[in-house]
């Protein structure tokens, strides 16, 4: 993790999950496996993002919260655990429920007003995480020279 604030990595990154798929890795060098999943998720997260744009317009609740659901998974596997967190709470509430998923919600226009909310901030987490992992593989190449 070379140049890398160990409490930046604390607040983004759980080591521990994103750890487990550097060790796939057969070459601690070019790291090309463990990149190949974090390039390919940066593509499903923007390409989510735009469906979820699209659900919000439309006002398609269970869209956003099947695509909540979609991008918590694939967030919560790299470590990624702001993004999983919100992510959730799109899930829960795409579902008329509260962010916690215990309440139920009868009121679909408040479900899309905190989903839009919500959208917001996740979509700042999920820079700030791919910021993050962009800046850690440019560290292991150049570290490696």
């Amino acid at each position: 993790m070379a140049n890398l604030d160990p409490e930046t990595v604390a607040d983004v990154i759980d080591w521990n999950t994103f750890g487990q798929i550097l060790e796939m890795d057969d070459d601690e060098d070019d790291r090309e496996f463990s990149r190949s999943i974090v390039w390919n998720f940066f593509e499903q997260a923007e390409n989510t993002f735009t469906q979820m744009d699209t659900a919000l317009t439309n006002g398609d609740l269970d869209q956003l919260s099947s695509l909540g659901h979609f991008l918590k998974g694939s967030s919560a596997a790299l470590g990624l655990t702001k993004v999983k967190n919100s992510c959730e709470k799109i899930q829960h509430l795409g579902a008329k429920k509260d962010e916690t998923g215990t309440t139920e919600l009868n009121d679909p226009e408040f479900c899309l007003k905190e989903i839009q909310t919500i959208l917001e901030s996740v979509r700042q987490e999920y820079a700030e995480s791919e910021s993050f992992l962009r800046k850690y593989y440019d560290s292991e190449e150049s570290g490696s020279n």
